[in-house]
C-alpha cells in the first residue's frame, strides 16, 4: 500500500543499512518457503503475486527506501493466505486528500503493519516514524495515532508476533544487534519459520 517517506536526502543511510542486505535476509526466508521475494521498485511500492511471466509473488518497496522495505515487508507478514494471492492484498487505497472518514478507515488498517514496522525496526537498530499519509485538509492527530501504533507493539511483545514476523524479527536481530553473519542469522530465522509451519507446509518446495 503507498506510504509517504522522508526525503533521502534528509536521513542518510548508513553503510551498515544496505539495500542489499534487507533484500537477501527477506529472500532468504521467504523465496523457497512462501515463494516470494522483495523487489526494490519505483515511485509507488506494490504487491504482486505470481503469475503474468513471473513465477514468484513480488513484494515491491518504494524508491530504494529501507524504511519502504520494512513497511512493505509489515504488511506481507500480516496478510493471509487468501490476500496474498490478489495485488495489493485485495485493500483499497486513495491517496492524499482523504476526507475524515476515510482517514480514519486508513488509520485502521495501517495500525497492525506499521506497529510490526516499528519491532522490525528497532531489530534492525534505526528510528522508526508513524506516517498518517494524508496532505489534505483534514486534521490528523498524528500522536494519537503514534500512541496506537506502540500500543499494538506492546500487544504483539506479549502475545507473540505471527509467524512470519517473528521470524525477520529474530534474523534482523541477530544481522544487525548481535552482528551475526548473513548466513547464521539466516540460520534463526529459519528454524523458528520451520518450527512453527505446519508439518504439511514444512518440505521446502523444488523448482520446477
Amino acid at each position: 500500500m503507498p506510504m509517504s517517506y522522508p526525503d533521502p536526502e534528509s536521513t542518510p543511510q548508513s553503510t551498515e543499512y544496505q539495500l542489499q542486505d534487507i533484500i537477501a535476509l527477506f529472500d532468504g526466508l521467504f523465496a523457497e518457503t512462501f515463494n516470494t521475494r522483495l523487489v526494490r521498485g519505483g515511485d509507488e511500492p506494490l504487491y504482486v503475486p505470481a503469475g503474468n511471466g513471473c513465477d514468484w509473488h513480488q513484494v515491491i518497496f518504494a524508491r530504494g527506501f529501507y524504511t519502504s522495505a520494512l513497511h512493505e515487508i509489515s504488511h506481507w507478514c500480516i496478510a493471509g493466505e487468501r490476500r496474498r494471492l490478489l495485488e495489493d492484498y485485495g485493500y483499497w487505497y486513495i491517496p492524499d486528500g482523504r476526507d475524515a472518514e476515510q482517514q480514519h478507515a486508513f488509520e485502521k488498517v495501517e495500525i497492525a503493519p506499521q506497529a510490526l514496522e516499528l519491532l522490525f525496526s528497532r531489530a534492525c537498530g534505526i528510528r522508526f516514524n508513524v506516517s498518517v499519509d494524508n496532505l489534505g485538509e483534514v486534521d490528523v492527530d498524528r500522536e494519537v495515532f503514534e500512541a496506537r501504533v506502540a500500543e499494538r507493539a506492546m500487544r504483539y511483545l506479549s502475545d507473540g508476533l505471527p509467524l512470519r514476523a517473528a521470524a525477520l524479527e529474530l534474523t534482523l536481530r541477530a544481522f544487525y544487534q548481535q552482528r551475526l553473519s548473513l548466513s547464521d542469522a539466516l540460520t534463526i530465522g529459519r528454524g523458528h519459520l520451520v518450527v512453527g509451519m505446519p508439518m504439511a507446509s514444512r518440505e521446502v518446495p523444488q523448482p520446477a
